[in-house]
């Protein structure tokens, strides 16, 4: 009594070409998108062969598979300028942090909220925390009354995404910046 287990790729990165199709017959589509019925794959391989041409599995779990003649080539180029296209279009947005004291003075904090106003202008995300040191994590609401007066000095470019809250040893908010 001999098990046979056969595994098959579940996602096909590479799509398969000419000789790699390994089905008896295949529904044939042409160049310019008309549908030629279903052939077996000698004939589809000798016609795409004639217009010198790919045969593309474009669909492999139809049934019968459907098969497509292109430029393989081409159309792999015309994929990755797609992707890259995409990628250029994305924003990324960075975390920036800056870190305050429970005992800050107002100028000091006033230049800490002038370089987060500068980070929220430029798109990204600032996360502001205010670290509590010895007997000060007695005092946290001191630190809540901070955070509160620098999102008011930051209010013209970004909003709380995340309110103030005690993690651990720092208590931490979350600034995004502001969309028209």
């Amino acid at each position: 009594m001999f098990l046979r287990i056969i595994r098959r790729c579940c996602t096909i990165k590479e799509l398969q070409i000419n000789e790699e199709i390994r089905d008896k017959e295949v529904r044939l589509i042409d160049v310019d998108g008309s549908q030629l019925g279903i052939v077996p794959i000698k004939k589809a391989l000798e016609i795409s062969e004639e217009k010198r041409l790919d045969l593309v599995k474009i669909a492999p779990t139809a049934n019968p598979p459907v098969c497509r003649i292109m430029d393989y080539g081409k159309y792999k180029y015309e994929l990755a300028k797609k992707e890259k296209e995409a990628r250029k279009n994305q924003k990324i947005i960075n975390v920036k942090e800056i870190r305050l004291t429970p005992n800050i003075e107002t100028h000091d904090l006033n230049v800490k909220a002038k370089t987060a106003s500068k980070f929220l202008e430029s798109g990204d995300k600032v996360k502001v925390s205010v670290r509590f040191r010895g007997r000060e994590m007695g005092h946290t609401e001191i630190g809540r009354e901070v955070l509160n007066d620098f999102a008011k000095l930051t209010g013209e470019f970004g909003i709380i995404e995340k309110p103030a809250k005690l993690e651990g040893r720092s208590m931490v908010m979350y600034l995004t910046p502001r969309t028209e």
